[in-house]
């Protein structure tokens, strides 16, 4: 399948889905390995940027998704008017970034450095779908491991956990 073909499905597939799909999805789907696969986004990307469409296409970790490009984002919002997405408490947001940063981390770690509890923070952010189980610490008691997801990419802007900002 050439590049070109590739790349238009792929737009298709993200257009109907509405949400993120994965690269190894979509690769299944098309019958293309992943190379072939990111290199068709990478193309509809360039052909994005290049046209200045009114959306472009986003990678989250293994994620792809079709959004509105940011500088058109206010226009969309005026028109649709959307319900305003739930923010993140406090102490949420730190347990997070507690996580983010020294991930896979497990509570301890994070009540260790915020010097409080964090049971509800840590239920809340799993409910979104910020970070995820990834196993158990092999340690007394065998604590689970938390560490962040696509959706947190997703969340934040960014690519890659390694785009967070260094700490002082």
């Amino acid at each position: 399948m050439e590049t070109i073909e590739a790349s238009h499905i792929i737009e298709a597939i993200l257009f109907v889905s509405g949400d993120a799909v994965t690269v190894p999805d979509i690769a299944l789907a098309l019958n293309i390995s992943e190379m072939e696969t990111i290199s068709a986004v990478e193309f509809l990307q360039r052909e994005y940027e290049s046209q200045t469409r009114g959306f472009t296409l986003r990678r989250y970790g293994d994620h792809l998704k079709l959004e509105t490009r940011a500088e058109y984002a206010p226009y969309v919002e005026r028109m649709l008017q959307p319900v305003q997405r739930q923010s993140l408490t406090q102490a949420s947001l730190e347990t997070l970034a507690v996580i983010a940063y020294r991930q896979p981390a497990t509570k301890g770690m994070v009540e260790q450095v915020r010097g409080v509890k964090c049971d509800y923070s840590v239920q809340s952010l799993l409910n979104k779908g910020l970070i995820k189980e990834v196993g158990r610490k092999e340690a007394l008691g065998r604590p689970i491991l938390y560490a962040t997801t696509d959706k947190f990419l997703e969340h934040f802007g960014i690519s890659d956990i390694r785009e967070l900002p260094t700490l002082p």
